[in-house]
Order: structure tokens, then C-alpha cells, then sequence
């Protein structure tokens, strides 16, 4: 993997996939990953079905995590082609105390490793260039796809835990970084 910086924001290459933060142009990507039956059942309805209710979601969200801590979701791009094929970054959620990495990928290139390849340059961006020092990740213990890839990345079950505002129980995963 290689990582350049390129001022003001970090750009993230593996050997297929291209890394970067998230703008307002990526609305209609994440339109279409909040909209995917799979997002919606294994994390939830966001209710956002516009892209202005998209781009207002970006900038309360993703934008909101790039000003408060240096980090955020990067728009996966396949290098070949330029095609953006999904999300994978990291998350500050205000019931964990430790940032906790995410990843989503459009239904027509699930299950070809774009996530897991994504996944290992975001750990790794989040160890050797940020310095965080502890990653969780939360998931639906009906997912077992992203099961299998979060403890590929050297994570375990820690805890059952109940997001704010979830009335279900989801799975806490942890691991350090140090």
C-alpha cells in the first residue's frame, strides 16, 4: 500500500483501489449505499432518499469527522477504471471511546475483497499516520460477511452493546493498534 499526502487531505492506494475523502460529488454514491437492501438491513435505514438529503447528511457527518478529528469515510474508487465502488473509513461514534472503522461496497462488487483491501489500508493509515493507538468496529451479528473481515483484521468480539436511539443489540469489536 502506498499513502500520499496531498495537502490538505491523505489519499490512500492499494493495488487496485484508490482512496479518498468523501465530497459533495459523492452524494449520489451514498444515496445509493443508504438505499442498498443489504446497508439498510445490517445498519439501518437512514431515511435519506434525495441527493440534496444526501449532501446534507455529508456535511453533518463525514465533513463534520474530517473538521473535528482528521478522519472520516474515503470514497473507494477502482484505479483501472476510476469507477467508486463503495466506502471504507473511520467513524467517531459519541457512546464509544474509540474511533471505529466502517466500510460499505455497492451490491455489484461485494464479495471480490475491495472491502477487506480497503479495510487494511484504513487500519493501517489509522496506526501509522494518525496514531490512534485502539479501533473498534460495530456490527450487526447477522453480518457475517463483515464479521469474517473485521476479525481478518485482527479484531475480536468484545461486547453485545445498544446504539443510541437502536432498540437491537449489535457487536462490539476491538482491537489495538500499538
Amino acid at each position: 500500500m502506498a499513502l500520499i499526502k496531498a495537502s490538505p487531505d491523505w489519499h490512500l492506494e492499494t493495488e487496485r483501489l484508490s482512496l479518498r475523502r468523501i465530497t459533495l460529488q459523492d452524494a449520489d454514491l451514498m444515496l445509493a449505499i443508504w438505499n442498498d437492501p443489504a446497508f439498510m438491513r445490517h445498519v439501518g435505514d437512514r431515511g435519506i432518499r434525495t441527493a440534496n438529503e444526501a449532501k446534507a447528511a455529508l456535511k453533518e457527518g463525514a465533513f463534520k469527522l474530517y473538521d473535528d478529528y482528521g478522519y472520516g469515510p474515503y470514497c473507494m474508487s477502482l484505479k483501472q477504471r476510476g469507477a467508486r465502488i463503495g466506502i471504507c473509513g473511520l467513524f467517531r461514534r459519541d457512546n464509544l471511546d474509540d474511533p471505529d472503522i466502517g466500510f460499505a461496497t455497492l451490491p455489484n462488487y461485494c464479495g471480490m475483497g475491495f472491502a477487506a483491501e480497503a479495510a487494511h489500508a484504513v487500519l493501517a493509515h489509522a496506526r501509522d499516520d494518525l496514531g490512534i493507538q485502539r479501533l473498534t468496529a460495530i456490527v450487526s451479528p447477522e453480518n457475517r460477511a463483515s464479521i469474517r473481515l473485521i476479525e481478518k483484521l485482527g479484531m475480536s468480539f468484545e461486547r453485545g452493546i445498544t446504539m443510541p436511539g437502536e432498540e437491537d443489540d449489535i457487536s462490539l469489536y476491538s482491537m489495538s493498534l500499538c
